[in-house]
């Protein structure tokens, strides 16, 4: 065998021996980009549950300071401290909704099980049956999902 043909085989196995390493490498990249990828999904995983945590805690107090705000005397309406309260309100409603938290629509809307628990049912001559006549107790969404359902009663 001549050098050259020697130097050519030697050449030939570090080619060989570089498109192994460059593919390992390209290989190796990939993995870390789908780690790094899963990661941050675990992250935001781990977030929404925090913040769902927090919200399961929250909601209760809104629902309460709701009821709070619709027992305000009619001779009281019109007053600075009602219209504070009224402030108060819209901006823990826009806080809510900057969380991705919506209020799921009751009255009037037809019962549905994934977002609504009846908790009675009654005749009614001005609803149809299995549509919503009283919210009980507001339900909310997290992202689109079920964060608390709504408490409802539904005419039969």
């Amino acid at each position: 065998m001549s050098d050259s043909d020697k130097s050519q085989k030697e050449l030939d196995q570090l080619k060989k021996k570089a498109e192994e390493y460059l593919n390992g490498w390209k290989r190796a990249k990939a993995d870390y980009s789908n780690f790094k990828k899963d990661a941050e999904k675990r992250q935001q995983e781990i977030i929404q549950f925090a913040n769902a945590s927090l919200i399961a805690e929250l909601l209760p107090v809104f629902n309460n300071f709701k009821i709070a705000c619709q027992h305000v005397p009619n001779d009281e309406a019109g007053k600075d401290w009602v219209q504070g309260f009224e402030h108060i309100k819209k901006q823990f409603v826009d806080f809510l909704k900057n969380l991705g938290i919506e209020e799921i629509a009751t009255v009037g809307q037809k019962f549905n099980p994934e977002l609504h628990e009846a908790v009675a049912s009654e005749k009614k001559e001005d609803f149809k049956t299995d549509i919503i006549f009283e919210e009980v107790s507001a339900g909310y969404t997290l992202q689109g999902k079920v964060v608390n359902p709504a408490k409802v009663k539904v005419a039969k």
